[in-house]
């Protein structure tokens, strides 16, 4: 199963939209990321309903950041409200925006050392997010340090379907709650870790 994880993730890869190779500008991200930092830059801010606290930003790939923007644009993810912001930009808005919300990157360790026993489960999740939850393309998102019911929430969509990533929904079928909850808390215990993206300075 690792394998056929693997081999399909670097396919999936491939065929990611180009977009990030143009030019990203932070400073002008910063400038439209406004409507984001109404919910990613309170720390613990929750979802309504379901209720879940939202994923951190700052540390993850941006060029993640952009897929999953896109899937939730496209439909592939399914949320409202991130579906109406996300189609109410541009691409070279989206990939500005991700620049700022990301921040410094999360970098794995020379030598991982994890937090705690990896679950079983966990097997077939290093080949994309690493031994210690720090993915391992950018393309591929980091999950060490983010909060715990906001994974719960993400592998649940993939296993029921509210998430359409095939890669993903076929990993996610065979789990159990009990191994939902138990990645989670595994992931979410990773240091060094995601953290809620910073509100830009006021220039002076």
């Amino acid at each position: 199963m690792t394998k056929f994880v693997l081999a399909l993730s670097l396919v999936a890869a491939s065929v990611f939209s180009p977009a990030w190779a143009q030019t990203a500008d932070a400073e002008r991200g910063a400038r439209l990321a406004y409507t984001c930092l109404g919910c990613h830059g309170i720390p613990n801010y929750k979802n309504a309903y379901p209720n879940y606290r939202v994923p951190k930003l700052r540390g993850q790939h941006p060029e993640y950041l952009l897929i999953a923007l896109q899937a939730y644009r496209s439909g592939e993810r399914s949320h409202a409200t991130m579906h109406a912001n996300a189609s109410s930009w541009s691409e070279q808005d989206l990939v500005d925006m991700t620049a700022f919300l990301a921040g410094p990157v999360v970098a794995a360790a020379a030598t991982p050392k994890p937090v705690g026993k990896a679950p079983d489960a966990a097997a077939t999740c290093v080949a994309c997010h690493g031994t210690d939850g720090v993915g391992i393309t950018p393309q591929y998102p980091t999950l060490a340090g983010q909060h715990a019911d906001y994974l719960e929430r993400a592998l649940t969509d993939y296993k029921k379907g509210g998430r359409k990533n095939a890669i993903m929904a076929g990993f996610a079928a065979q789990l159990s709650a009990q191994d939902i909850k138990a990645l989670a808390a595994y992931y979410s215990a990773q240091r060094p870790g995601l953290a809620t993206s910073l509100r830009p300075t006021p220039k002076k």
